[in-house]
């Protein structure tokens, strides 16, 4: 399994909050989609970002809060959009892994950076920077219903 470093640029997104289990159905993103796609806001331009803000393990699933994201560009009239959300992500390095697999194998993937990778090596995340999912696919319309995601796992020097 590869972990990579990356740096990242600062970036503003819009955004739908949910809370509720993680492995049930997600309709903010549905919602946000929609959205996205009729202000012209899609890939390969802007990127689909999820941030899971709670940890399953250590958290009621009732509680657990999970943004669903969409990366706007800077000329992005947000003042039109008052029905949005809309917030910075701050740049920086990150441990970037990607994963394919089904939905709810994600956990998998944080368990292997927290879990082993950040031990291991030389960072340790960065509590004040949220990890990021980019969604580069639609498990809808995957032949075997798998996501593809970049998990962006915020990090610094030990």
């Amino acid at each position: 399994m590869k972990v990579m470093l990356k740096e990242m640029p600062q970036s503003e997104v819009a955004y739908i909050r949910r809370t509720g289990s993680y492995f049930e159905p997600q309709e903010h993103w549905g919602k946000l989609i929609h959205w996205a796609i009729s202000n012209g806001l899609y890939p390969p331009a802007q990127s689909f970002i999820g941030i899971s803000l709670d940890n399953p393990d250590t958290v009621e699933a009732t509680n657990c809060r999970h943004d669903a994201c969409v990366t706007i560009p800077e000329s992005f009239e947000k003042e039109k959009h008052p029905d949005m959300q809309f917030m910075r992500l701050d740049g920086g390095q990150y441990a970037v892994y990607s994963f394919y697999d089904a939905p709810d194998q994600l956990n998998q993937a944080y368990q292997y950076v927290f879990g082993e990778w950040l031990p291991d090596s030389e960072y340790e995340a960065d509590p004040k920077r949220p990890t990021l999912e980019y969604n580069l696919n639609n498990p809808a319309e995957d032949p075997e219903g798998k996501c593809k995601v970049d998990l962006y796992v915020p990090v610094a020097a030990k």
